[in-house]
């Protein structure tokens, strides 16, 4: 059934000589991951009735929190364990300071880190405790304290798993298979969502559009997942980014994405253990011959390059500033410069890598060119064994067996690695309710544009479960009200429907030559300029190619079913979204921005190699320049009829310092109800 949950009450309308089912709702949620689920199960929480609830997703099992992670993939939320002291305050600093981030949505995020965290705990997912029932932590990247926890790899699966479960149990309608195409405004200003027009996958008439009358739209749609080629993100997530751009919800931060070691073949982070267990890194030809090691070109001492191996598990995220002699970033560039000569490169978890001196294979490690902080964690965890495979197996069985469970044994072959995207710290601007300024619009999860520069590992999993609270809060404090009489709405959604019915009539009718690798020469087009390597003068010229692109859509789209028409349109959505990261970037660069984050900002031409092992790679950071200043980009119509970006630099907000922390005046305020507004 396409949709679960059903009886759905729905009327059958007509527009432009077309008839779409129309479905009525105060608060439609789009997406069915960690945040969206969460989202429509904290609406019913707070009193909003399951009907008044819609959850509309392209496909319930699609998405990135049920089918990426790590080793041990991390929540991160206010320590609980031991006596190390920690606070909300402390932790919203930790948030902040990773740069680029206003400070009260830092302080949000921390206050309410132990409330979402335990919800999780109560409704089954399985966090670890000891005896005494601590949920004790350790320390990820950009984390002063142990606030890290996890489940395993799966973590953000079992999330989405146990809140999907709540959210059918309370009986609240899931329409599984339908595209949004479409957010739906009302004009004047404030602008306000109030609708979606969506494609009904399911149905076998091309096109089958349906319309989604609502008060509220939940974005939970997630990231840019398809405008790179190198990326972690499942195959099944595809972009959703441009519909809300091109509604009006502005941007920020879009030049801040997470890129990182990956295997291609299985899409999977290789953070944590899987480096910790000091696996070899392997070059071969393109046929799998003349395998080669290779990182020792980059380290000036086998224990230097034992040393940036294990640093690769803390600080997983390829970081400019770690290019310096013996960076852990080095081994990033490494697989870079390596498939940059059109070589493929593995790790290889059956040997030792060379550096370590001990022979290939061996019944124990001695230690003798491990530093002392590599050595002291795999003794302290009894993994002085003599192979990687060995030493991951001991570790982290879970982490072996995700690869056993999806076709690859890491004990008989090697893994194939590239670096890739895995996450975007920034994305669309919301406010402390995580409302957009295009009003009604809450993004929450990937999609809410809520983390800075850099932030602590997992701190994105908590970002899921805190904005998608917080919208719901709001939600239901504030705009309670019936969505628009069906005549009023028909009258809004009759231009956006002609709109997009003729740009799907055009892709039908198309004889255009557009060639089914389309998708992935934009993607390469991405990963030259605008990943983690961002050559100034190839982002112009690829924003401006992009834009082009976008022209002439219709003329070189065709379609001929609706696998094909499908794939069109998010083959557009695609095209909009990478127009408006490029040109972010480009803005960024122009502005006098230098290599930050997870972005190296240089000609491929500099990156050389002769002087790697000794002195690093000398890098032009920004030093903090804009660590006090968002980019904020909003998707217009140019005079040509093109779309073509406008920016704004705001000032960071502070973390309150001034908030009322008297009881009896909060507790007042709350009784007169002037918190959620």
């Amino acid at each position: 059934m396409p949709i679960l949950n059903s009886p759905v009450s729905s009327e059958t309308v007509e527009l432009a000589g077309l008839r779409f089912e129309m479905y009525r709702f105060n608060t439609v949620v789009v997406g069915t991951g960690a945040a969206g689920y969460n989202a429509a199960d904290s609406l019913c929480a707070a009193g909003v009735p399951a009907g008044d609830v819609g959850v509309v997703t392209e496909g319930r099992l699609m998405g990135t929190s049920r089918n990426t992670g790590s080793d041990k993939q991390t929540y991160y939320r206010l320590t609980e364990a031991g006596g190390e002291p920690d606070s909300v305050f402390g932790m919203a600093w930790t948030l902040f300071e990773g740069g680029s981030m206003h400070g009260d949505i830092a302080l949000v995020e921390a206050a309410l880190s132990s409330r979402c965290f335990h919800k999780l705990v109560q409704i089954g997912v399985p966090f670890p405790h000891n005896r005494y029932g601590e949920y004790v932590g350790y320390k990820t990247d950009h984390d002063p304290k142990q606030r890290a926890t996890s489940c395993g790899p799966l973590t953000s699966r079992y999330m989405t798993e146990r809140l999907e479960t709540h959210v059918m149990e309370r009986g609240i309608p899931l329409f599984d298979g339908y595209r949004v195409l479409a957010v739906v405004t009302t004009g004047g200003e404030p602008r306000k969502a109030c609708g979606l027009i969506a494609l009904d996958v399911n149905s076998q008439t091309v096109p089958a559009l349906a319309l989604f009358n609502c008060t509220n739209v939940v974005w939970a749609a997630g990231g840019p997942s398809a405008i790179h080629h190198a990326s972690v993100y499942p195959e099944s997530q595809t972009c959703a980014m441009g519909a809300a751009l091109e509604a009006g919800a502005p941007g920020v931060n879009l030049t801040e994405s997470q890129y990182g070691i990956a295997s291609t073949k299985f899409r999977w982070n290789l953070s944590g253990t899987y480096q910790q267990v000091l696996p070899t890194y392997i070059s071969t030809d393109k046929n799998g011959e003349d395998p080669k090691e290779f990182l020792d070109k980059y380290f000036a001492t086998p224990k230097e390059t034992a040393r940036g191996i294990f640093l690769k598990g803390y600080q997983w995220p390829f970081d400019p500033s770690k290019l310096g002699r013996g960076g852990s970033s080095l081994v990033d560039l490494a697989v870079f410069m390596e498939k940059k000569k059109g070589r493929r490169v593995f790790l290889d978890f059956r040997r030792n890598p060379s550096a370590l001196g001990e022979g290939m294979i061996s019944e124990r490690l001695d230690g003798k060119n491990l530093d002392e902080e590599t050595y002291s964690y795999l003794e302290r965890s009894g993994a002085l064994l003599g192979t990687p495979i060995a030493r991951l197996r001991h570790m982290n069985p879970l982490a072996y067996k995700l690869y056993l469970d999806n076709g690859i044994d890491l004990a008989r072959e090697m893994l194939e690695i590239a670096v890739c995207a895995q996450h975007n710290n920034g994305g669309l601007k919301v406010n402390l309710w995580w409302e957009s300024d295009l009003k009604h619009f809450f993004p929450v999860g990937e999609a809410a544009g809520t983390l800075g520069v850099h932030r602590p590992g997992g701190s994105a999993l908590n970002s899921t479960q805190v904005g998608s609270t917080r919208a719901a809060q709001f939600i239901a404090a504030n705009y309670g009200e019936a969505p628009a009489p069906a005549e009023k709405f028909l009258e809004i959604v009759a231009q956006p429907v002609a709109k997009v019915s003729a740009r799907i009539q055009k892709i039908l009718m198309c004889h255009g030559t557009e060639d089914p690798e389309t998708r992935e020469r934009g993607q390469k087009l991405m990963d030259s300029c605008g990943a983690f390597i961002r050559p100034a003068k190839k982002v112009k010229e690829a924003a401006e190619t992009t834009r082009q692109a976008l022209a002439s859509f219709e003329e070189r789209s065709r379609a001929r079913d609706m696998d094909e028409l499908l794939a069109a349109l998010i083959d557009r959505d695609i095209l909009l979204t990478r127009y408006v990261y490029l040109c972010a970037i480009d803005e960024y660069i122009e502005r006098g921005g230098r290599s930050r984050g997870s972005s190296l900002i240089c000609d491929e031409e500099d990156l050389t190699v002769e002087n790697c092992a000794s002195e690093g790679i000398p890098v032009s950071l920004d030093g903090g320049k804009f660590s006090d200043r968002i980019c904020e980009v909003r998707l217009e119509p140019g005079a040509d009829g093109l779309p073509v970006c406008r920016f704004e630099w705001v000032k960071v907000r502070p973390v309150p310092a001034d908030r009322e922390e008297w009881f009896e005046n909060v507790y007042n305020a709350w009784l007169r109800g002037e918190i959620i507004r």
